[in-house]
């Protein structure tokens, strides 16, 4: 291991083994040495370090619909960031090449938040986003660049499991004006199984982000035989509700083989819009379906009128609102406009 380490991180305590990480629910109890779970922080020599800080793997601009975010300025770009790193193990991970990888044999490269920053700029470019892996493993590389962004007037945006301790969520939240939220399932089995995670962390996750006012998508995979149960996506749908999400869109996305599950099959068009329909009966009031071609399913209807708002195909925009209200009835679009 060499004397450029990274950064020391925020959330950790002294152990007899080491020290444990306080980030997350997985509380690793690391020796000398040792990587936690993520494979994104180290113990050295008694003080816990975030190995990926400025170092990221990816850097892409991408249309703010590919997060998916669709009611948070549509048609626009964002500048979107990564490092390797996740605390999660799902079998159906599709960026696996870098969130379960080795950071020191992953290329990357040096870019303070700084540097970040002055590439939005450079680029015109007026949100940020981390994204495809898991943004919050690395925390301290996020919420550093999330300071610097707020004061440069940039928009700031979390892709993420939301698999992370309170506090440590409530500070990202303070920077934070939009996140999408992967809710796998509705089933502490399936999360374990699946995942090696539990569902009540997400959930919490979930109020903690609109308790803070920031702007919520919460996307749902849909994976064959596994969260398909219409049970299960019911129970989901109504604690969505029940809890004050309602207005918040809920992206069911098609799942295709990947991974550990490659053997499976993609997920039946049937599936996804029987999903759709038990979403919209339990009072979800924006639904969409990604990863679906030939269907209506990215566009934004009124949900008191049903007029079309924002007609969508992939991730282009052919028809938009210039307002956040219905030009037809007024009715008021949730989001950010």
């Amino acid at each position: 291991m060499n004397n450029d380490i990274g950064k020391e991180a925020t959330y950790y305590h002294p152990t007899e083994r080491g020290v444990q990480c306080d980030l997350c629910p997985n509380q690793c109890d690391l020796k000398d040495r040792q990587y936690g779970l993520c494979h994104s922080r180290v113990n050295y020599h008694g003080k816990l370090y975030s190995v990926v800080y400025g170092k990221p793997c990816a850097i892409a601009v991408d249309p703010i619909e590919k997060k998916p975010l669709l009611h948070f300025y549509p048609d626009s770009d964002c500048l979107s960031v990564a490092c390797t790193g996740c605390n999660l193990a799902c079998k159906n991970c599709q960026n696996w090449e870098i969130s379960q990888a080795d950071p020191t044999e992953i290329r990357h490269i040096n870019a303070s938040p700084e540097k970040i920053i002055e590439q939005c700029k450079k680029l015109q470019i007026n949100t940020l986003a981390f994204t495809y892996t898991e943004p919050l493993t690395y925390f301290e590389y996020v919420y550093d660049t999330f300071v610097l962004a707020k004061q440069n007037n940039i928009k700031t945006v979390l892709v993420s499991a939301g698999y992370v301790n309170r506090e440590p969520m409530k500070k990202i939240t303070t920077v934070l004006d939009a996140a999408n939220i992967d809710l796998k399932s509705f089933s502490d089995e399936l999360y374990w199984k699946i995942n090696r995670g539990h569902l009540q962390t997400v959930l919490n996750t979930l109020l903690i982000c609109k308790e803070a006012n920031v702007w919520l998508e919460i996307t749902n995979l849909l994976i064959p035989n596994i969260n398909t149960n219409e049970t299960l996506i019911r129970n989901m749908c109504h604690w969505l509700v029940e809890y004050g999400f309602a207005d918040f869109p809920l992206h069911f996305s098609r799942f295709f083989p990947q991974y550990q599950m490659g053997n499976t099959f993609p997920t039946p068009i049937h599936d996804m819009l029987k999903a759709k329909e038990i979403a919209e009966k339990e009072g979800m009031r924006y639904v969409y379906l990604g990863n679906v071609n030939k269907t209506d399913g990215e566009n934004t209807y009124c949900a008191h009128c049903h007029q079309l708002l924002i007609k969508r195909k992939g991730y282009s925009i052919e028809k938009n609102i210039p307002t956040d209200k219905c030009l037809l009835c007024g009715n008021k679009i949730p989001g950010r406009f």
